[in-house]
């Protein structure tokens, strides 16, 4: 049975007191689009080094296929659907990031939309990874083989209405004009939303991140 919470601090309360199964303790931080993964992993991980569990932040985005790829693929216009990430690869990342040095990962360049290989490295001193993406807990082929790895499995749960309007303002900070800023939205980010929010594996922990954009 999943444990509801609302604040950070109960949530690192919890991330601390769970069993490890590796040297590292391995968090998976799952969500739709828009859901704020990366800024409540970022809030986290802030709380568990104050509490003497030095935390690193690790994304799921530095998997995602290059656009050539995509477009021989036919999947450009689907750009962040499952089938758009390299989830073996990202696969092959998760257990190694429990243990040993050095492990390098990827980022993705929101700016150039472009993963960049070898762009971080987890530190030494990292006790805790605290890994975001939407489909950490997704049941899929090859997706839900994942969940057996985490050892703190973290959902976000934000109403379908907040996240229209959280990815309508990224894409309207990106430039867009309104009517192609909502347009991308529903086409594509909410699509993948509503996936993450049917069809998602058990979770520990639901975390409640829906405040309104303001």
């Amino acid at each position: 049975m999943s444990v509801s919470l609302n604040s950070l601090s109960a949530l690192a309360e919890y991330v601390l007191a769970a069993p490890r199964r590796a040297e590292r303790r391995l968090v998976a931080m799952a969500g739709a689009p828009g859901s704020g993964k990366s800024t409540v992993a970022a809030q986290l991980a802030h709380h568990l080094t104050q509490q003497g569990s030095p935390a690193q932040v690790v994304p799921m985005d530095g998997f995602h296929l290059d656009n050539a790829l995509l477009d021989g693929m036919g999947l450009r216009h689907r750009k962040g659907a499952p089938e758009t990430f390299d989830v073996a690869g990202f696969a092959r990342l998760v257990p190694a990031l429990g243990a040993g040095n050095p492990v390098y990962y990827p980022l993705f360049d929101r700016s150039r939309d472009i993963a960049i290989a070898g762009a971080d490295v987890l530190a030494e001193t990292c006790d805790t990874v605290i890994v975001e993406g939407n489909y950490l807990l997704l049941d899929a082929p090859h997706w839900r083989d994942l969940s057996a790895l985490w050892d703190v499995r973290i959902a976000l749960s934000v109403p379908e209405p907040v996240l229209r309007q959280r990815l309508t303002k990224r894409w309207l900070d990106q430039g867009l004009a309104p009517p192609d800023a909502m347009a991308r939205a529903e086409g594509n980010d909410l699509p993948n939303a509503r996936r993450v929010l049917s069809e998602s594996l058990p979770c520990d922990v639901i975390f409640e991140n829906d405040s309104p954009v303001a």
